[in-house]
């Protein structure tokens, strides 16, 4: 297979405090967040400690370097603040690099947020052909694939309405479908599409699996490392805007999943890194053993609870902790939040300092390694937090009586349940 992207050594730097904004309403913000003491609204999560070095460079990429072959799908993952988005841009040629080049051959479709590339006063009809326009293609081809993108997208009874008033999944249905079926020869696709029904990211999933099947490349950023695992063949790690690994997916995803002080129980977040909304601070997320004391190794036949530390800053109209509980090769053991709580208080959270806690009974989870990826936000609103891995624990055998069994047989869950045998004579 030939290639068709090419990174050579490509950085990207800011100069941190010197630039403005980029517009007059922006450049306003920022003043008025400096006025009142609160962060920069413009510096990207993982930017933040990097802001009270005013005119100090701040490096989103360092020194990256890949090839991507033909028909080849890629996962770019990665923590929060890691490049990856950075990245993408400059794939999709939004952005340019501060040195280093790239060598893409083919055409480029790029999905990296909701409504890329759609004008909002124009109906969907006219924004489908005029995102096959900006490809490069005519009006003649994409007619063609007219019927086919709006059945994709499901919004039908909608086509003719300005896409200003579509909701952020509607959005997403319709430029998913643009950019999938107006036959680039290279598909690139952000987290943008965590906005849509799990029923709607399964149908993206087939159909990039079917744009790579037809010979072209996909690239896919996600923190569904489920989703990575069945659709990448290879991966791309960045961490600290640095490439830390690019291989097979079988290979990166454990690497990534149980790297660094992540796998000892405990997650304990500072200053500037844990701030992804002012009104939330996350202070700390930890395994406990049944005696209360964090433990990264845990008795397969134990308890354990996860614990949440938070702080609310001020007063949000409702709020909500969410857990995946994720194996080393990414697979979804299982998804739970706090709000399936017959307890759970859907009304306003006061601001204060707050500890959430998760029972996991014994007797459920295989032996193994496991990551919690972590949430927060004010449902069907906003995300104040979110971090993939935010800590790991492994599950181990420790009693006499062995649960193993042959390397087939495993599975994620290794209950224990009851068994009868009697004798028919």
């Amino acid at each position: 297979m030939s290639t068709v992207i090419s990174v050579e050594n490509v950085t990207k730097s800011y100069r941190l405090g010197q630039i403005g904004g980029g517009t007059l309403k922006e450049d306003f913000s920022r003043w008025w967040a400096k006025l009142r003491g609160q962060p920069d609204p413009l510096l990207k999560i993982g930017e933040e400690h990097h802001a009270r070095h005013i005119g100090e460079q701040f490096w989103a990429l360092d020194d990256v370097s890949f090839d991507i072959k033909e028909g080849e799908v890629v996962g770019i993952i990665g923590r929060n603040g890691a490049g990856k988005s950075t990245l993408l841009k400059i794939l999709s040629q939004v952005t340019t690099p501060t040195s280093g080049q790239i060598k893409i051959r083919g055409r480029i479709a790029s999905l990296l947020e909701v409504g890329t590339g759609f004008n909002p006063e124009m109906t969907g009809r006219e924004n489908v052909f005029l995102n096959g326009a900006i490809l490069g293609m005519t009006k003649a081809e994409i007619r063609s694939k007219f019927d086919e993108i709006v059945a994709f997208s499901e919004i039908s009874e909608f086509i003719d309405t300005p896409v200003k008033r579509y909701s952020s999944g509607m959005y997403v249905r319709l430029a998913f479908a643009v950019a999938a079926h107006l036959e680039p020869e290279i598909l690139i696709v952000d987290e943008v599409l965590a906005v849509g029904d799990a029923e709607f990211q399964k149908k993206c999933i087939g159909k990039m699996q079917d744009v790579s099947k037809g010979g072209r490349t996909v690239l896919f950023v996600s923190h569904n490392m489920a989703a990575v695992s069945k659709l990448c063949q290879r991966c791309v790690l960045l961490d600290g805007g640095r490439l830390k690994l690019f291989g097979p997916t079988e290979e990166v995803i454990p690497h990534y999943l149980k790297s660094g002080k992540e796998t000892d129980g405990i997650r304990i977040w500072g200053e500037g890194e844990n701030t992804q909304d002012s009104r939330l601070k996350m202070r700390a997320l930890r395994i406990l053993a049944p005696d209360g004391t964090v433990a990264g190794h845990v008795d397969i036949r134990k308890p354990i609870a996860i614990e949440v530390e938070y702080q609310i800053m001020e007063t949000v109209p409702q709020f909500r902790i969410g857990l995946r509980v994720v194996t080393r090769d990414g697979t979804l053991a299982f998804s739970t939040g706090d709000s399936i709580d017959p307890g759970y208080a859907a009304g306003p959270r006061a601001a204060g300092i707050y500890s959430t806690r998760c029972f996991i009974p014994g007797n459920l989870l295989n032996e193994g390694y496991y990551s919690l990826t972590m949430g927060a936000d004010i449902p069907f609103k906003k995300i104040l937090f979110f971090q993939e891995a935010a800590v790991g624990f492994t599950v181990e055998q420790t009693s006499n009586l062995s649960t193993r069994f042959p390397e087939k047989w495993l599975g994620v869950v290794c209950p224990l349940l009851e068994w009868q045998t009697k004798s028919l004579g």
